[in-house]
């Protein structure tokens, strides 16, 4: 998406709150029309991390204050989640409503007809900007986005005498500079209940080396992870492997954020979602920078994920689901969740306010500057092909001098999950 348009404001008259033209029944894929009845909404939520979980139980409870329709929220861990979403919407009596992502892998539960058509909560939604509507789609409702980066702790850049590094030569000599100190430069948390992590450099040295367009033609499959292009971002990459942290594939995603905040790791590339595991004295002490420019000519482009809400087609809550997501959609609602959450996020409605903290606008900026967005790895392709990405980086990782046959053995994976 072209940044100019992803932060733009449309403009739009008769925006209510009201939800408008609220179907009588859902369609399920399987069984037909679903029987309405009143009820409260159950919500499936990821948000597993303590400030995440406490911000949409308050999200839940400003609903429910409302005296309306009543939600209720079931949190699982997050990849638990990920990998029982597709039993959750199959089953017979499915959750009425998720946490998630937009990307390729709902368009694939929509084409099956797991979701409900959600467009009637979109048209009390006419401020939100174009870009946000045509990721979303009918299924979805856009809450919260947020940015990456190399985040690090100002007083530990201080006390080594270092600054955050613009382009690759300096980001080189800064891990060169921190490994001398004794530092571990650059922190790795890819461990078996985290190996997605990876993705987060394959996502930025493809689209610093090879621009955003072909990133997503690549992980749409129109381009091959074999190519003689792909190859070349990791040139960069085994570059820096000597200051990565060498128990990064061995450590989870938790880990790998404490050993940053203690000091151990000089530096962490992650979202800002990792603040929600962080203890909230530590924030003020913590900054980001953009991965480091690779090659000037190609345009700048930035990760930044949206989250939200999708609702399964077999729900019989249909009016009371979409009066949440209403809500859920509103400034007053995005407000809330941000202020019970860690604050390092951004809410997606264009009137509602941020945190307002220094690392919050900064990441906004970090946005707004670049000239396109992605999501992430499997939120750009799919999470069936997340697995392939899983296993290829993180034996690269281990075993960077098996690239060629890495990369021949992930486009054969590829290729099946394409095919299928």
């Amino acid at each position: 998406m072209d940044r100019r348009h992803f932060l733009r404001v449309t403009a739009a008259a008769g925006a209510g709150l009201l939800v408008g033209g609220t179907a009588s029944c859902a369609t399920s894929a399987s069984s037909g029309p679903v029987t309405q009845t009143a009820g409260t909404v159950s919500i499936q939520s990821n948000l597993s991390a303590p400030a995440a979980k406490a911000a949409i139980e308050a999200l839940v409870k400003a609903f429910n204050d409302r005296k309306g329709a009543q939600a209720s929220v079931n949190t699982v861990a997050s990849e638990t989640f990920r990998t029982q979403l597709p039993s959750y919407l199959t089953s017979a009596n499915p959750p009425d409503l998720f946490t998630w992502y937009p990307g390729s892998l709902l368009k694939g539960y929509e084409e099956k007809g797991l979701l409900l058509d959600v467009g009637d909560v979109w048209r009390t939604m006419g401020d939100y900007s174009q870009p946000f509507k045509t990721l979303s789609g009918k299924v979805f409702i856009p809450t919260t986005y947020y940015w990456w980066g190399f985040f690090y702790r100002k007083s530990n850049f201080a006390k080594w005498g270092v600054t955050p590094p613009t382009t690759w030569a300096e980001f080189v000599a800064l891990c060169k500079t921190l490994q001398g100190k004794g530092v571990i430069p650059l922190g790795m948390g890819a461990g078996s209940d985290s190996p997605w992590t990876a993705s987060s450099w394959f996502d930025h040295f493809n689209i610093r080396v090879n621009g955003a367009p072909f990133h997503r033609e690549l992980l749409a499959g129109r381009q091959r992870f074999d190519d003689p292009k792909v190859k070349a971002i990791f040139t960069p990459w085994r570059e820096v492997l000597p200051f990565t942290d060498p128990n990064g594939t061995a450590i989870g995603f938790q880990e790998a954020t404490t050993a940053l905040l203690q000091g151990r790791t000089g530096m962490l590339l992650t979202g800002a979602f990792f603040a929600d595991a962080a203890p909230k004295d530590a924030l003020e002490d913590v900054d980001f920078f953009r991965f480091p420019i690779i090659d000037p000519k190609v345009p700048l482009a930035e990760e930044g994920p949206t989250d939200g809400f999708f609702a399964s087609s077999k729900s019989p809550h249909v009016k009371e689901l979409k009066e949440f997501l209403t809500f859920a959609a509103t400034a007053e609602g995005q407000e809330v969740y941000i202020r019970n959450s860690s604050g390092t996020i951004l809410p997606t409605n264009p009137k509602a306010k941020d945190s307002g903290t220094p690392l919050v606008q900064k990441g906004r900026r970090h946005l707004e500057e670049a000239a396109e967005i992605t999501q992430f790895f499997n939120r750009d392709s799919s999470d069936a092909l997340q697995p392939t990405a899983d296993a290829a980086l993180v034996k690269f990782l281990q075993q960077p001098d098996q690239l060629d046959t890495i990369l021949a053995d992930w486009q054969k994976a590829a290729q099946q999950v394409w095919s299928a």
